[in-house]
């Protein structure tokens, strides 16, 4: 089937069928993992009746668990109302080793400010789907790339990176002792 198929419609009886069988519990989905430097795109909504979704660029997402994104966003970025206004988010991974997925989950603010940098808040995602983009009939070789004009701000990144490794490393642990009870 191409991509552009759209399947037949299943008969009445089908239908009727499906839509009378119990719901079975699906499993949480897990995220796969990506390289350090990714840069994803996080898409938004919210900030009024008549705004549709807003895309930007985020540097260095880290996967804090199965079903955790932590990131950090400047304070002043629109993006961060939004998110507060309209928690469900989508985030957008393109990169290297066929990394191409879609996390899609509810956000909220972990800090503001971070005290590894205060001109940035910490947003944690909570995945509740993961869509897989991979496809048979190519690979993603690459994500996007870049080239650091300003090496003070290459190490402020890798300042709120480590800050948010060791967050999920925290939260890992903490998660960890509850289940023990």
């Amino acid at each position: 089937m191409s991509r552009n198929t759209t399947p037949p419609a299943p008969s009445p009886a089908a239908a009727a069928a499906a839509a009378a069988a119990p719901e079975t519990p699906s499993a949480p989905p897990v995220l796969p993992t990506w390289p350090r430097q990714t840069v994803a795109v996080l898409a938004t909504t919210g900030g009024g009746p008549d705004e549709g979704p807003h895309a930007v660029p985020v540097s260095a997402p880290v996967r804090a668990g199965d079903q955790t994104i932590l990131l950090t966003l400047r304070r002043t970025r629109d993006s961060l109302a939004r998110l507060r206004a309209s928690p469900r988010v989508a985030m957008l991974f393109l990169a290297e080793d066929d990394t191409a997925f879609t996390a899609r989950g509810t956000a909220r603010v972990a800090a503001d400010p971070m005290s590894a940098d205060p001109d940035y808040a910490c947003v944690e995602i909570t995945v509740d789907a993961v869509d897989d983009h991979r496809a048979q009939a190519f690979t993603v070789t690459a994500g996007v790339g870049r080239e650091w004009l300003d090496p003070d701000e290459k190490r402020a990144l890798a300042r709120r990176v480590e800050a948010m490794q060791q967050l999920a490393v925290l939260r890992w642990r903490c998660r960890g002792a509850a289940e023990r009870g």
